[in-house]
């Protein structure tokens, strides 16, 4: 009984997610992006080459175009994930071509319009990802990257696939240049929209110091940011000399810190500073 509320539950927050990720992507990509001219990435953006010259569906012709996409993507990505996506697919045929439309149209500057699309666009298409969904089209094909390459990051995906898509699509729309570079713009935000709103509040930085003061450096870290760390054993590949290795995970802020703590303790340690995307456990957001 309880597992089955769960499954009810998870379905329900998995629809939420889906529309209200589709209504974003739909205002982006209709009342900020078609209203404006100016081309967007990925099949949407192919879509609105359609839109653009036959006033074709834009939501239809979308899910025509994935067809083929779905079929060599299905392999790698898994029926489960395709059936999710499916259902993502719909509900966004449905937002674009039916309720887009009854909202109002920006028409102001093409500048602000792209800045919206991104935000609105991004926020949408995180927001169907932390679901495990995806709205076809190109996410199938950065999925399909991310599952071979898990390390790559998603924004970054996107950005590499879609500038390609984009640029094609700017020039068969009437190849006006400051149009194009609106749609860079508007991909540029996307992707960082996504990095931000998937990873931006549980990112932070990790540290990996190399030292002989390992205990005397963790105590100093604790001293002045209240950060634990953790101490790994280690030997120098040339001079075979035991050390010890730090690895300590903090915020942003906090490592400026971490370097004066270790600076103050051994100036000759080797540091290593990493992002880290997402950090969990003890003293950050719980697993």
């Amino acid at each position: 009984m309880v597992s089955k509320n769960k499954n009810v539950r998870t379905y329900f927050i998995d629809l939420l997610a889906d529309i209200f990720g589709c209504l974003c992507i739909s205002i982006g990509v209709y009342n900020f992006a078609a209203a404006s001219e100016f081309p967007v990435t990925g099949v949407s953006g192919i879509a609105l080459v359609f839109y653009y010259y036959w006033h074709l569906p834009i939501g239809l012709v979308t899910m025509a175009l994935n067809i083929p996409i779905i079929l060599i993507c299905a392999q790698i990505l898994g029926i489960k994930f395709m059936l999710r996506s499916f259902k993502t697919m719909l509900i966004s045929l449905l937002f674009v071509d039916v309720v887009a439309p009854l909202l109002p149209v920006y028409q102001g500057e093409q500048i602000l319009s792209c800045i919206c699309m991104g935000i609105f666009s991004g926020t949408g298409y995180a927001l169907i990802y932390m679901r495990g969904s995806s709205t076809g089209g190109s996410d199938f094909i950065t999925m399909s990257i991310r599952a071979k390459k898990p390390h790559l990051s998603l924004g970054r995906i996107i950005m590499t696939l879609d500038c390609f898509i984009l640029i094609v699509c700017g020039f068969l729309m009437g190849g006006n240049i400051d149009k194009i570079i609106y749609g860079l713009i508007a991909t540029s935000i996307v992707s960082v929209v996504v990095d931000k709103v998937m990873y931006g509040l549980d990112a932070g930085k990790v540290s990996m110091i190399v030292t002989d003061y390992g205990k005397e450096i963790t105590d100093k870290i604790y001293e002045l940011t209240g950060r634990g760390a953790t101490l790994l054993r280690g030997s120098g590949s040339y001079s075979q000399n035991d050390k010890q290795v730090i690895m300590c995970a903090c915020n942003h802020k906090q490592m400026h810190v971490v370097q004066r703590a270790v600076k103050e303790v051994d100036e000759n340690a080797f540091m290593v500073i990493m992002e880290a995307n997402e950090v969990r456990g003890q003293g950050f957001k719980p697993h």
